[in-house]
């Protein structure tokens, strides 16, 4: 096999670990909850009908849907739905108000996410456990303890990486599928007929005869496309055609084989209904499909608690989360970080999930709303992408987005009716996260308008300073400021108590972006103030690492000498006082104050040397 073969294989084998663990052990779930709340009457036509559902589901939401258009709005090579909100803000720049309301539906959306993400591994590996009670009924008891011990190993072997054991996941995974397929298949020979409700005709009869009944369902057909969102958010990981080999070859085939394999067994022995995933297998191989499908479930929601932590640093690099302490895992990969925070926030969570709701059946009452609000965003986004970025016609444009769009609001229609069921749960997490979000980037603003308003004009400082120049020191002075142009207040603290001016004076500000990647030979631009003093502007997309001594490397080309050792970094702690006047409402203003009181030392942000940062007080009130 050529270098080029392998490495595509390897690439399409670690897409099927990453991006497909989610919805492939949906198989676990999905047929259990269509049929097991006395919805639909059982009937062989209803279950043609079903399962003609979920093919077509699984055909129009992920294969034409995500599969076939989505990945295609790649953002400098990335996807998920930041990289998506870039991509429609940028289209819409010369529309102010569109802007902004895109802005917002983009980033509620991206609240959600984190509530998918305490739903997704609780009911995952709870519906995995959950085989052991078909196992024998004495298990019954020890399903949520098992359950919750799996889920603290996972979430505590985080700060060590996934560099290990993620070469695992792709076999795992592959394993996985194909033994969900075999099972479908030892099924569906017994019944080959199935295989018919593949026509649509089998889903559009059903709806027709019971369409009160196809829109109630509507909320369970959706679990089998759970984790159809991975598809986009890892196009950056693996490109578009590793994902679209692995779909079409692998995890569509299985999973529909498996699907039709339980419609099978239930034409078969329909009391199997009360898990017909774990009753399709033969006694002897309950345990270890209850390991394997642990494992798998574990893997799935390994992917979600990395995507996690990528989207959490994406936001606050864009600007919508105060900084957070960030531990890089692995020194080949950039992207392997680990955000403690994060990390036990969304244990504890999913351990309140857990425990309130006892039960995969529970839970998927809590599931759907969080995943197809996003879905219905995504294909918002897409619109305006496709009309303002990549010109097409109108007409087209509403032609290819305006069918995800019906079905897409009909799954979400059909979930609301989960609301009080279960669905506030997930959208109180992502509507708590949205509004912190809103609260630190309006914080945010108001802080940058006090500064501003104080400020003092960095050029005429300067000029002023040295018409009777204080002593000059050896070294460099890097001296942030939030705004360029704007005298820092830590160069008026040390000038008041040091009485000194170093040989060399950078004024920095770290401008951050909506695309993904901006290269180092764009990173900085640089002003000559006179005096061996410069004003240094620092650029950053979303996706980028932050190394601000890396990034000053570049300085050397335009004259300016740093030497590690002989340079020191100045910084402001702003501490934030509320104040009554017209900026937020004043529990907003404490809220804020406590975040930018909580939140990480820039120092570690920018990746500055401990032994040489400074930090000057100030207080600023809003």
């Amino acid at each position: 096999m050529s270098p080029t073969k392998s490495s595509s294989a390897a690439l399409i084998l670690a897409a099927i670990g990453v991006v497909y663990g989610d919805i492939g052990t949906s198989v676990l779930y999905a047929v259990k909850e269509v049929f097991g709340h006395g919805h639909v009457p059982f009937t062989v036509e209803n279950v043609y009908g079903i399962l003609s559902m979920f093919f077509w589901t699984l055909t129009v939401i992920v294969s034409l849907k995500y599969v076939v258009l989505v990945l295609r709005a790649d953002n400098e090579g990335e996807g998920g739905l930041v990289a998506m909100l870039a991509l429609a803000s940028q289209a819409v720049v010369d529309k102010p108000r569109l802007r902004h309301v895109l802005l917002m539906v983009g980033i509620f959306g991206t609240s959600l996410f984190y509530g998918d993400g305490v739903i997704t591994p609780a009911i995952s590996v709870l519906s995995a456990v959950e085989g052991l009670e078909v196992v024998s009924p004495h298990f019954k008891h020890y399903v949520i303890p098992i359950t919750l011990v799996v889920l603290f190993c996972l979430f505590a072997l985080q700060k060590h990486g996934t560099t290990g054991i993620g070469r695992y996941f792709g076999p795992i995974t592959l394993v996985w599928f194909f033994a969900i397929a075999l099972l479908g298949v030892w099924q569906i020979l017994a019944h080959p007929e199935i295989l018919k409700a593949m026509s649509p005709h089998y889903a559009l009869r059903f709806m027709w005869d019971n369409p009160g009944t196809s829109f109630i369902i509507l909320g369970a057909t959706v679990l089998c496309v759970t984790g159809a969102e991975a598809l986009y958010a890892d196009l950056g990981h693996f490109g578009k055609r590793p994902i679209r080999v692995a779909w079409f070859s692998v995890v569509m085939p299985a999973l529909t084989l498996n699907y039709f394999g339980q419609g099978a067994l239930l034409l078969e022995n329909p009391s199997a209904v009360k898990n017909p995933f774990y009753m399709m297998a033969p006694e002897w191989a309950l345990i270890p499909l209850v390991l394997l499908a642990t494992a798998a479930t574990v893997i799935a929601s390994q992917a979600l608690i990395t995507g996690a932590f990528s989207v959490t640093r994406q936001v606050i690099q864009l600007g919508y989360l105060p900084r957070l302490n960030i531990e890089h895992t692995s020194v080949r990969t950039a992207g392997q970080i680990y955000i403690p925070f994060v990390n036990w926030g969304l244990f504890v969570a999913i351990v309140l999930a857990v425990v309130m709701f006892r039960s995969s059946s529970n839970l998927a009452a809590a599931y759907g709303i969080a995943v197809t609000t996003d879905m219905l965003i995504t294909t918002v986004l897409t619109f305006f992408v496709i009309r303002y970025a990549w010109k097409y016609p109108l007409w087209l444009c509403i032609a290819a987005t305006g069918w995800f769009f019906v079905v897409d609001f009909l799954f979400f229609a059909s979930n609301l009716l989960k609301l009080f069921e279960g669905g506030w749960f997930p959208l109180l997490i992502g509507g708590s996260i949205f509004m912190l979000m809103l609260t630190w980037k309006e914080g945010r603003r108001l802080m940058g308008q006090m500064q501003l308003a104080e400020a003092i004009d960095l050029r005429g400082f300067l000029d002023s300073v040295f018409v009777n120049p204080p002593a000059r020191v050896d070294g460099t002075a890097v001296f942030m400021t939030a705004e360029p142009g704007v005298v820092p207040n830590a160069l008026l603290h040390n000038l008041k108590h040091n009485k000194v001016m170093h040989e060399q004076n950078l004024f920095v500000t770290v401008r951050s972006h909506e695309v993904p990647w901006i290269p180092m030979d764009k990173r900085i631009e640089m002003e000559p103030l006179g005096h061996h003093c410069w004003q240094v502007v620092v650029h950053y997309g979303f996706k980028n690492d932050v190394d601000l001594p890396r990034a000053l490397e570049h300085a050397r080309l335009r004259g300016c000498q740093l030497e590690p050792m002989t340079t020191s970094y100045f910084l402001s702690r702003d501490v934030v006082i509320p104040t009554l006047g017209s900026g937020m409402a004043p529990w907003r203003e404490k809220l804020f104050a406590q975040m930018h009181h909580n939140a990480s030392g820039a120092a570690g942000f920018l990746g500055l040397p401990n032994n040489a940062v400074v930090e000057l007080g100030s207080k600023i009130e809003i």
